[in-house]
């Protein structure tokens, strides 16, 4: 399932189901008629004190006691599954009109129906009171949110391994994976369904986590799935063009990252200011606000924390974060780029916003390096010769910042790159994903991502205009070549290369299936990029959780 879809406009209610292990093993019940009166609903006196245990959207994970949400869809109305969810133990239904509407047609039903006008704008709401997932007189996790076009997911697992090399017990929601103190949950969204989420923060509770950090794309957002959290610290990494096929401008894109840094859902801020996004975020949130510039002293504004002294070290990069009154922390990251540079540098501030005493991360920091935690599909490294890198960078400026991050100093080294465009999905930053492959690689491959319901041969023609202009107008030496299936390209890009060379396949990072007309072909880059080196007598690093 894409971040894109929205599972409340769903031809059927789809969501990840609770039964997944999302929920606390224990909810205090919460009367129909508390249920009513926050959403503004009267409530018979003879349904008043129905039990409600928990909240689903989706028909197929209701679970005894819970609210069935029954959400509009776009073919199909999730009243029409109804019948599935109480049939499954649904203590209650909240719909709208028309699905009450679809009810009264149909027999009658067994539990009270409640109806507002908009049901989604109070799920986030009802979900926080149902699961008691934040209330103010039972301990909880603190939370760090992070948002911005590239980076959330290395950064919050940096704020993860680091809030552990502090001793703390936490929690990760996220794209790769959701963590709750025990083993992963496999996340198909970016940010789950708002219900789930409360339902995590409660578990997590119930566990006894000290810390969760969650990534919060601008389809959270929109589709309402961090309604009623309020963080503890939200961060900004950056802002370049990516999702506007849902906001159609740069400005409402922004518009909806900036409603995440309001009273109302978080207590503190932290903004990178290395571009102009990030310092008009920072001038107007109404939140406390720290600032972080991680470019180079006099390239950007003053700042509250301000990264100096980069300097490589292996693969990576060590450097000092400096505070405006004169605190310096002394960092180290094991992935390679100046954007994990930028990544490590937001994930420590917001810890220290979070309230972080500096001499005991700075004991962390020396005792763990957190920074150098592999993080599945971002710079990952597959093998060293040739180097060889799979990562998530899947828009113009997130890719050139991965090639020019694996650019090897040494004279005779070239960079390889395969790399394609999503379907049905922001078309038009395709050239401009080609021209910068063109000036930025040697060898530029350009092959299939996810097409979607998109012809796979088209997207690649839009893709390879941006790259031949380039070459023609620019003059640039690269070699460009189309080759598909993706796997093929993979091969080929392997069977060019020579051992000081470098190839970044870019674009898909830790995903497993590859959508084509509906349907999911199994397809990971690491795995394919590990037997085209095998196959070629390449030495491979270990990894047992590469296939993962």
């Amino acid at each position: 399932m894409s971040q894109h879809h929205d599972p409340g406009t769903a031809d059927a209610p789809e969501g990840q189901a609770s039964k997944s292990g999302f929920r606390p093993t224990a909810v205090a019940a919460v009367e129909l008629g508390v249920i009513g009166q926050s959403v503004g609903v009267p409530v018979p006196r003879a349904s008043a004190s129905v039990q409600v245990t928990g909240i689903s959207l989706d028909s197929r994970s209701v679970e005894r006691g819970d609210l069935y949400v029954a959400l509009p869809g776009a073919s199909r109305h999730g009243a029409d599954f109804a019948a599935t969810a109480i049939g499954s133990g649904a203590a209650a239904v909240l719909t709208d009109d028309a699905g009450a509407r679809l009810l009264a047609v149909g027999s009658d039903l067994a539990v009270p129906v409640l109806v507002v006008a908009e049901p989604r704008s109070v799920v986030g709401r009802l979900s926080r009171l149902i699961y008691r997932s934040q209330a103010a007189d039972l301990p909880g996790p603190s939370m760090f949110g992070v948002t911005g076009t590239n980076g959330k997911t290395t950064t919050t697992y940096f704020i993860n391994a680091l809030l552990q090399a502090m001793g703390k017990k936490t929690g990760l929601i996220g794209t790769i994976e959701i963590l709750a103190g025990g083993d992963p949950i496999p996340s198909l969204l970016t940010t789950p369904e708002s219900t789930d989420v409360h339902a995590l923060l409660a578990l997590m509770r119930e566990r006894g986590l000290d810390a969760a950090s969650m990534e919060v794309s601008s389809h959270a957002v929109s589709f309402r799935r961090v309604d009623g959290v309020v963080f503890d610290v939200v961060g900004f990494t950056n802002l370049t063009q990516d999702h506007l096929d849902l906001h159609g401008t740069m400005e409402e894109y922004y518009r909806t990252k900036a409603e995440l840094f309001t009273a109302e859902r978080a207590r503190a801020a932290v903004v990178t200011v290395d571009d102009e996004w990030g310092r008009r975020l920072a001038a107007r949130t109404e939140l406390p606000v720290t600032t972080l510039a991680t470019l180079q002293p006099g390239s950007g504004p003053a700042a509250d924390w301000t990264v100096t002294a980069p300097k490589p070290r292996g693969l990576g990069t060590e450097f000092t974060l400096r505070g405006r009154n004169g605190t310096e922390l002394r960092v180290h990251t094991g992935l390679p780029g100046a954007f994990n540079v930028s990544n490590a540098a937001l994930a420590l501030t917001m810890v220290l916003a979070g309230g972080a005493d500096p001499a005991e991360v700075q004991a962390a920091l020396d005792a763990r390096d957190p920074f150098t935690v592999a993080v599945p599909g971002r710079m990952q490294l597959v093998s060293t010769r040739p180097a060889a890198v799979v990562d998530f960078a899947h828009n113009t400026d997130a890719l050139a910042r991965a090639l020019e991050a694996v650019r090897s100093p040494e004279p005779a080294s070239r960079v390889i790159v395969v790399f394609g465009a999503t379907g049905q999905r922001d078309q038009g930053k395709r050239p401009s994903m080609g021209a910068t492959a063109a000036r930025l690689a040697d060898v530029v491959i350009v092959s299939d991502d996810d097409p979607h319901d998109e012809d796979a041969a088209a997207i690649r023609a839009e893709v390879l205009v941006g790259a031949t202009d380039a070459k023609e107008t620019e003059r640039l030496d690269c070699k460009i070549m189309e080759v598909f299936p993706r796997a093929a390209a993979i091969r080929e890009a392997v069977n060019l290369a020579a051992p000081e060379d470098t190839i970044l396949v870019a674009g898909r990072g830790h995903e497993v299936w590859q959508e084509v007309k509906g349907v999911n072909l199994a397809l990971d880059d690491r795995v394919e990029l590990r037997n085209a080196l095998t196959a070629r007598g390449f030495t491979v690093l270990q990894d047992d959780g590469i296939e993962s």
